[in-house]
């Protein structure tokens, strides 16, 4: 007997197995067990749960490749970040037909379709018609950007997931030149995510559902590692820590690099060092599982010259002036949010 209920949900299921073995080399063999899969759920009283069970299987095990496979993104403005983000996408799989990129120079458009193998336009409105929208444009030029295509949005009759790397931009501003009601989530990345190297902070406003929080995180895990906040302020403490984060770290290097010089050593020889040492301290405490205090410990040798060095450090109030210094770019990140919320005439 012929289970005709069950014919048009197992070939959905069917599909959704085909789009994960087309990622398998094993692929053709795959396709020839498909007469097999549907004889099986479609003719006997228990071949469908079975067909349904496998599917299920296989949306845990690769549900975030189905999700990419059948998303479609557009970049509101294409520079650094934006070619960052594209770029990492494209090698992660995402397809070259499901991205879209609005930049009004034309050289910069040309670029990137020549670059990526992508579709680029000049007006913003074109990118309304996709799941996800990322402002990729400058703080100041936000607004102009979200009021511009916010009666067009309404035309589009659709609600795209809306994620801005804009910093120091509210999800509430956001939303308000976007007319209202819209799912946005608000990244904080740094610029070593040009390198995929990055480290983001993401808040989700309340209209964001799980489904677009998990897409939100695969596309900015295209160029490093994310974490989320449950309070927007947060995003002020994450731009102090890890958006300001590498000046710190460059600013440190300079020093040890200019001591390196002054101690007779020749500058590109000190450059090296610093170099190789500041990469070799960040893998260290990456793949350690012990804290950055305990690995310190390790290789402070009571009476040795790491000791007199930390020392000398924490006399002159190391600790404190770091902790002014974040706090420093903490308030500076609130105050830029107050300006940049005001609405423009």
């Amino acid at each position: 007997m012929i289970y005709a209920d069950d014919i048009y949900a197992t070939i959905e299921y069917l599909y959704i197995l085909l789009l994960i073995a087309n990622k398998s080399p094993c692929f053709s063999k795959f396709c020839r067990l498909i007469p097999i899969f549907f004889i099986i759920a479609t003719c006997t009283p228990q071949g469908y749960g079975k067909i349904f069970t496998l599917k299920e299987y296989f949306l845990t095990r690769f549900g975030t490749e189905i999700d990419q496979m059948s998303t479609s993104i557009a970049f509101i403005g294409g520079g650094n970040m934006a070619c960052s983000l594209i770029g990492g996408l494209l090698s992660s799989s995402e397809q070259t037909a499901n991205i879209l990129v609005a930049e009004p120079n034309a050289d910069q458009r040309a670029q990137l379709e020549q670059q990526f193998d992508i579709q680029a336009t000049s007006n913003n409105a074109d990118t309304l018609s996709v799941d996800v929208v990322v402002l990729a444009v400058k703080p100041q030029l936000l607004q102009l950007v979200c009021r511009e295509i916010s009666k067009p949005l309404v035309q589009a009759n659709r609600l795209p997931l809306f994620i801005s790397i804009a910093a120091g931009v509210r999800s509430g501003d956001i939303n308000r030149w976007l007319g209202g009601e819209q799912a946005i989530v608000r990244c904080m990345p740094n610029t070593p995510s040009l390198l995929r190297a990055g480290a983001t902070g993401l808040y989700a406003n309340p209209q964001v559902n799980d489904t677009q929080k998990t897409l939100a995180e695969n596309i900015m895990q295209a160029v490093g590692i994310t974490l989320w906040v449950n309070k927007e302020d947060e995003l002020d403490a994450v731009t102090a820590v890890s958006g300001s984060g590498p000046a710190y770290f460059f600013l440190l290097m300079e020093a040890m690099k200019k001591a390196g010089v002054q101690l007779g050593l020749e500058a590109e020889t000190a450059e090296k060092l610093v170099l190789q040492t500041a990469l070799g301290a960040a893998m260290m405490a990456d793949n350690s599982d012990v804290d950055a205090s305990t690995l310190r410990a390790r290789v402070t040798s009571k009476g040795g010259t790491t000791e007199q060095a930390i020392k000398s450090l924490q006399e002159a109030g190391f600790e404190q002036l770091v902790e002014n210094a974040l706090k420093a770019a903490n308030d500076r990140s609130q105050t830029l949010a107050d300006e940049l919320s005001t609405d423009l005439s």
